[in-house]
């Protein structure tokens, strides 16, 4: 046996070489044509078909999406069959997820018939630099392999099928994400996205809450009818309210319910309109884009109207001033509402655009308009219904005898839910259900105080203007009579003058 397999060593190594010869003298259109018999040869002695997946594609190196689908399809069956697997982290930290190991071979079944997926890597020098020890980049790809008479099946049903199943299978594995962008580049960073909030603990009349969820329900599934009136996969909300509403509890609320990954944007670190829409095409769909506090990012109030010498004269300091000076943002409106729903705003699909304001009356209208915007959300002060919610969340009371004494202070008192929140909180062991109803009560009542001496203060004010404005009547009332009688005096003196005068004559 051993000499079997050394005579066809040296035979196959003999071959080669002579091959190596050959191939120095042989002319190349001549190669070219064999090549291509020997390629029909082997058709008809070879008959199985090959597609390659590789990770990367494309001039940005950015990473395939059917290789993510096709990875997520092999790791819900590679478990079972495979031999040398890799794990990581599943959606919950606590699961690990298998997926197959490089150069391993697995068989999947679909329609009765058999497919071979085999991974592979290869490592190739990243640079050109000369060095004792170079770094390598590893390029990754799977190779399905089937037989040259299931061609057609794989084309229009089976490889749409691994699509589907990948996709649906990543998302349910994936760990989601909090993204904000780089400073220095147009990248994002991202660490796992933990936030607890949910609509069931957001404190918010339920009448409301409900009304939300069942348009993001909506949206959700909504593919088939973006699609059929002809508007890209996205929507807009505006949430506006004084600070400590739970604006950005809202926003974590609706990523868990949505399952979204959420994307902080920082306007203020993006340098110009380009950079902005680069960072908008690298993120995914399902997806929540927001900008928090976007009328303190930026000057984007786009007010039309004619600069006032004071902002002639600003504008004119700005341009003495050294560029490291200068401010380093450029996002304009316009590039900011072409963001929002330009023609980019069509590239991917499945997104949330969030804004937070205190202050929507600093907008520009066409920032907020609907189709932008499309959904404004109010985040009003405390209601009792809010109270409730947090009453149940903080102390695990549903009902209390304190209860109404609260209902009718914030019928008069206006308190945040985050004012309500921190005095619900147990700072102490000793702390109970009654002791923290009690802090709230003592703190709207002092809030109530405070507004009351703000109100005197304000009339008290406003009555001595009234004075001011009535003396300063009555004293022109008096000066305006004293005027009136110096000119009848001095009228009556001229006629007297005028009467010694013609008696004379």
């Amino acid at each position: 046996m051993r000499e079997q397999w050394a005579s066809l060593g040296s035979t196959l190594a003999s071959f080669m070489f002579l091959w190596a010869v050959i191939r120095q003298f042989f002319p190349f259109h001549l190669e070219t044509i064999i090549a291509k018999y020997s390629r029909k040869l082997t058709s008809f002695t070879y008959p199985y078909v090959q597609i390659k997946i590789p990770e990367y594609t494309g001039e940005r190196m950015k990473r395939s999406e059917a290789y993510a689908a096709v990875e997520a399809y092999l790791s819900a069956s590679c478990s079972q069959r495979a031999r040398k697997l890799k794990a990581d982290l599943g959606k919950d930290s606590t699961k690990l997820v298998l997926s197959m190991d490089d150069h391993e071979e697995v068989t999947d079944e679909f329609g009765g018939t058999k497919f071979w997926w085999s991974s592979s890597s290869k490592s190739t020098p990243r640079t050109q630099v000369l060095s004792f020890h170079p770094t390598q980049e590893e390029k990754r790809s799977y190779k399905l392999t089937f037989h040259k008479s299931n061609r057609q099946l794989v084309l229009d049903s089976y490889l749409s099928h691994v699509l589907e199943e990948g996709r649906e299978v990543g998302i349910r594995n994936r760990r989601r994400k909090l993204y904000s962008n780089n400073p220095s580049s147009t990248v994002w960073s991202h660490v796992v996205f933990e936030h607890p909030s949910s609509f069931e603990t957001l404190a918010m009349d339920p009448g409301k809450k409900r009304e939300i969820m069942k348009d993001l329900d909506a949206f959700r599934k909504g593919k088939d009818y973006y699609a059929k009136i002809g508007k890209a996969w996205k929507r807009g909300y505006l949430l506006y309210g004084p600070p400590g509403t739970g604006k950005s509890t809202m926003i974590s609320a609706m990523a868990n319910f949505l399952d979204y990954d959420v994307y902080d944007l920082e306007l203020t670190t993006v340098k110009n309109n380009i950079e902005l829409r680069k960072l908008f095409i690298e993120t995914k769909s399902k997806s929540i884009i927001v900008i928090e506090d976007i009328d303190c990012s930026l000057d984007l109030t786009g007010k039309r109207k004619q600069k006032s010498k004071k902002e002639e004269d600003k504008s004119e300091k700005k341009k003495k001033l050294p560029p490291e000076e200068e401010e380093s943002s450029k996002v304009t409106l316009s590039g900011l509402l072409n963001f929002i729903d330009g023609l980019w705003s069509a590239c991917g699909g499945e997104r949330l655009i969030v804004f937070t304001t205190n202050h929507i009356e600093k907008l520009d209208p066409a920032l907020i308009r609907r189709g932008r915007m499309d959904k404004h959300i109010e985040m009003s002060y405390c209601c009792f219904e809010a109270f409730k919610v947090l009453a149940r969340n903080y102390l695990d009371v549903e009902s209390h005898p304190l209860f109404d004494t609260i209902r009718d202070l914030m019928e008069e008192v206006k308190i945040t839910p985050a004012d309500v929140a921190e005095n619900l909180m147990r700072k102490s062991v000793d702390d109970n259900a009654a002791s923290c109803l009690e802090n709230l009560i003592l703190a709207m009542n002092k809030a109530k105080e405070e507004e009351a001496s703000k109100q005197a203060e304000a009339s008290t004010e406003e009555n001595v203007e009234v004075e001011v404005e009535g003396d300063g009547e009555k004293s022109g009332a008096k000066e305006d009579e004293a005027s009136k009688r110096a000119q009848a005096s001095a009228d009556e003196t001229v006629e007297r003058e005028e009467g010694k005068s013609g008696a004379k004559e």
